[in-house]
């Protein structure tokens, strides 16, 4: 079970009322500033721009393909140890509209974690630390330290062995 706070809308569906969730200027700054990051081929500049301007934990050495998506309307809620490589046009939120409620929830991907390409990380998930998830995978539930997942949706192929 993924680990969110879900809150009940009235009226139009949740994403309809997205600028009562969160500000319109939050969202444009950080749409400007991941766009960039999202092209920018030097990887201390990215985690640089993600800590900075859109308050991403982002640890030493973690390397962002070309082409990932962080959440747009909370990025302060991703934390990323170090070490980690992220794929090429991976995404990761932390939050889902709905119908009738808006969900947000923390991700959380520990240390020396590798994620494969067109990876899809969902909110309120855990990642243990060297953790693989294979490419194409939907990351919809926690995966334990030191395992190989994969899949859409994810399970687990084999348990890590913890040292």
């Amino acid at each position: 079970m993924r680990k969110t706070e879900r809150y009940p809308v009235q009226g139009a569906n949740a994403l309809w009322q997205l600028y009562k969730t969160v500000s319109f200027w939050k969202v444009v700054r950080n749409f400007i500033v991941i766009q960039v990051a999202r092209y920018t081929p030097f990887l201390s500049v990215k985690n640089w721009m993600y800590r900075t301007f859109i308050g991403t934990r982002v640890g030493s050495r973690t390397a962002f393909g070309l082409m990932v998506m962080l959440d747009i309307m909370f990025p302060e809620r991703i934390r990323i140890g170090r070490n980690c490589i992220i794929g090429y046009n991976t995404t990761i939120l932390a939050h889902e509209y709905l119908i009738d409620e808006y969900r947000l929830g923390d991700v959380i991907i520990g240390d020396e974690v590798m994620i494969g390409a067109n990876s899809t990380v969902l909110p309120g998930v855990t990642i243990g630390d060297r953790a693989v998830i294979g490419a194409g995978s939907l990351v919809n539930r926690d995966i334990p330290a030191g395992a190989f997942a994969a899949g859409n949706p994810i399970r687990i192929i084999r348990e890590g062995t913890e040292e």
